[in-house]
């Protein structure tokens, strides 16, 4: 199996072609144009710190992140209240792009399984293609929620947790649809599932290429098979059938 959805980078996407844009409507066209030109440098700085640590690791330094963006920290510290603020700005970025992946993979496929499938799959796909990144925007408080302060974005929730939920409801709704489950127990289910997935996904980062751990496509083949079929029929499957004879 292989990822056949969005592009399964996340680096970083493509730079846009035009910094700033004019808002014909505006009454201040001094404002709107300062307003573009600083959302603009903010999608660039987030851009660079993707790449700085791609390629440098998820400990990357402000100063490294400022090396590869071509500026200085006192520029980043313009537009960003620190290096959490940054964080939580990529986290918000990465963290939707995986969210579009997976519901773009889901309504591609022809039944739930193939969906559940095919999520998996890109999931998968996405964060090997840089552990680096994933770890940035995963492995601090304030990006999933539980550091002693309210580091949020624009839906007054942290990233990973808005992401999380609406990982939850894009499952429910066919898990109602499809396997005739009310929405208590579609709503449990839809948690278990993505809770799962990121927990295997996880544990797989760390550990490719160790003997015995499965590849990408065998563990997105695996994992299928455990949230469709459950863990004791895999094991089934994967020993075969029983003997039924007697022993004499």
């Amino acid at each position: 199996m292989s990822a056949t959805t969005q592009s399964s980078s996340m680096e970083a996407p493509p730079e846009p072609t035009s910094e700033t844009t004019t808002d014909p409507v505006s009454t201040d066209g001094r404002s709107t144009r300062w307003d573009d030109h600083r959302a603009a440098r903010r999608a660039a700085l987030v851009n660079a710190t993707r790449k700085a640590v791609h390629r440098k690791g998820s400990d990357v330094s402000m100063e490294e992140i400022a090396a590869f963006a071509g500026t200085s920290k006192s520029i980043i510290y313009r537009y960003f209240e620190d290096k959490v603020g940054l964080q939580i700005a990529v986290g918000a970025q990465v963290v939707a792009e995986i969210r579009d992946a997976l519901d773009q993979a889901l309504h591609s496929a022809e039944s739930l399984r193939d969906g559940i499938a095919a999520m998996v799959d890109t999931y998968l796909a996405m964060i090997e293609h840089s552990p680096n990144v994933y770890y940035f925007v995963t492995r601090t408080g304030s990006i999933i929620g539980n550091d002693a302060g309210p580091r949020i974005t624009g839906d007054g929730r942290p990233p990973l947790t808005t992401f999380i939920d609406e990982i939850d409801e894009l499952m429910r709704v066919p898990a109602v649809r499809e396997l005739g489950l009310d929405e208590v127990a579609a709503s449990a289910w839809a948690t278990g599932q993505s809770s799962f997935v990121r927990g295997t996904g996880e544990w797989w980062l760390a550990r490719r290429g160790q003997p015995g751990v499965p590849d990408r496509d065998a563990l997105a083949e695996q994992i299928t098979t455990w949230l469709w079929e459950g863990v004791t029929a895999a094991s089934r499957a994967a020993s075969g059938p029983k003997s039924t004879a007697k022993e004499s």
